[in-house]
C-alpha cells in the first residue's frame, strides 16, 4: 500500500521564502538581503580611518600633548630608586676584591650566568680568592639573588647602568677587573658584628 505524500510546510525561520518548486519542496527561492551601497563599499571606512590618522598626526606634531616617545639617548626617563644595574665588585681597604670564592652566588643564580674559578691565596684573612670572576650580562635576569646570597658584601647591583650594546656574545661578558673598576671600598665588617649584634 503506497503512502500518500505529506505536504511540506515552508520553514518559518531563516531567510524569507518567495516560492517553492512544484517538483521538489526542498528547492526554494529566497530573498537575499544585500547590504546598502555605503556598507558594501570600503571607501567610507577608509576615509574615516585616514581622518583619524591625520587628526592625531597634526595634534602630535603641533601640540605634542599625547606623545609618549622620548628622544633616547638624549632624553632619558628617571629610574626608580630601587632600580638595579650592572654588577660591581667591592674592595677591601687595600684595594683587593672582597670575594672569597665561596660559590654562593653562582649556586643561587637561576640563569647560571656567573663563572667563578677559585684559587688559593697567601692572605691570612681568607682561604681563597676568585682567580676568574665573570658574569654573562646577556643571560642575567637581573634578579639580585647573587647580591642577597653574598655573605661578605662582595657583589652589588647598584650602578644603575644598562648592559652595553654588543655585536658579539663574548662582548656581553664582564670580568673581574671591569667590576672592580666600578666598585668601591666596603665598610661592611667581615664576618658580621658577632653574636652581640642585638645589644648594639
Amino acid at each position: 500500500m503506497a503512502h500518500s505524500a505529506q505536504p511540506t510546510k515552508p520553514a518559518t525561520d531563516g531567510p524569507e521564502v518567495l516560492s517553492v518548486s512544484p517538483l521538489s519542496a526542498g528547492v526554494r527561492t529566497v530573498r537575499v538581503a544585500r547590504p546598502s551601497r555605503e556598507d558594501s563599499s570600503f571607501l567610507p571606512a577608509t576615509l574615516k580611518g585616514l581622518s583619524i590618522t591625520v587628526k592625531h598626526f597634526f595634534k602630535n606634531v603641533l601640540t605634542k600633548a599625547d606623545v609618549e616617545t622620548i628622544q633616547y639617548p638624549e632624553e632619558k626617563k628617571p629610574y626608580p630608586p630601587r632600580n638595579r644595574g650592572l654588577h660591581r665588585l667591592m674592595q677591601r681597604e687595600d684595594g683587593t676584591v672582597r670575594c672569597v670564592a665561596c660559590m654562593c652566588c653562582p649556586t643561587v643564580c637561576p640563569a647560571n650566568c656567573i663563572t667563578i674559578i677559585p684559587a688559593e691565596t697567601t692572605d691570612a684573612r681568607v682561604e681563597k680568592y676568585p682567580a676568574v670572576f665573570e658574569i654573562d650580562e646577556l643571560r642575567c635576569v637581573v634578579c639580585g639573588l647573587c647580591v642577597e646570597a653574598c655573605p661578605c658584601d662582595a657583589i652589588r647591583m647598584d650602578t644603575g647602568l644598562h648592559a652595553p650594546a654588543v655585536e658579539e656574545r663574548a662582548g656581553g661578558i664582564i670580568d673581574k677587573d671591569s667590576m672592580l673598576g666600578m666598585g668601591s671600598r666596603s665598610i661592611a665588617v667581615q664576618g658580621g658584628v658577632g653574636p652581640a649584634w642585638r645589644a648594639k
